[in-house]
């Protein structure tokens, strides 16, 4: 059955965020979630990593970082997500072998064997528009759903690697583990609002758990 990867929002200091993220994560099962944080000096970026860290590892959740690979064993995360294959090339030696290093803004069947070849833990198909981190554009746009699903499939047929399917909608959640994801990944939208996540994530674990057809 496929598990469940949370993207934070973009944060400018998590510590507002903790609670909400607190009172989530007990809601579904969740292998991993993605801290996206907005500049600061690098004093405080480990500071504020640290503080996720010790809410999400004691469930046994896996914390990854977007982009700043140089920071993540310093900062005692478990791993970072990079965008593009440049990116995860040059994160590889910060990260390997004892972190993850999970591969995103793929564009193409091609980038995606090359994050593989590149010895990416994971491949990520779809992501949130525009959302990278501290706001950058992660270049282009998602492809359709359906080519999403269809590369999840292809992915999951021929390659090791697990790969993320990106969720813009509920409505989506259950189409992708059908597809063959090994994990679904929910963005920002499930933040919008108080006790939202909560009950998002129980509907989607519910989505997951339930027999085919």
């Amino acid at each position: 059955m496929p598990r469940l990867y949370l993207f934070t929002p973009l944060l400018a200091d998590p510590a507002a965020f903790v609670p909400a993220l607190e009172r989530a994560l007990p809601a579904a099962d969740i292998a991993a979630v993605l801290l996206r944080l907005g500049d600061a000096d690098e004093r405080t970026l480990i500071n504020r990593i640290k503080s996720v860290a010790a809410v999400v590892q004691r469930r046994d959740i896996a914390l990854l970082v977007d982009g700043r690979p140089e920071l993540v064993a310093r900062a005692g995360a478990d791993g970072a997500h990079l965008t593009g294959i440049a990116a995860l090339r040059a994160a590889l030696p910060a990260l390997k072998p004892d972190r993850i290093a999970g591969a995103g803004g793929l564009r193409s069947r091609d980038d995606a064997m090359l994050a593989g070849e590149a010895d990416a833990d994971y491949v990520m198909f779809g992501e949130p528009e525009g959302g990278g981190r501290s706001g950058e554009h992660r270049g282009g746009k998602n492809p359709p759903f359906a080519a999403i699903e269809e590369r999840l499939t292809w992915w999951a047929e021929l390659f090791q690697p697990p790969c993320i399917g990106y969720a813009a909608s509920a409505d989506q959640i259950r189409p992708l583990a059908q597809a063959g994801a090994d994990f679904v990944a929910l963005g920002e939208w499930i933040w919008s609002e108080e006790g939202e996540a909560e009950r998002i994530l129980a509907a989607a674990g519910a989505s997951l758990a339930a027999p085919p057809g």
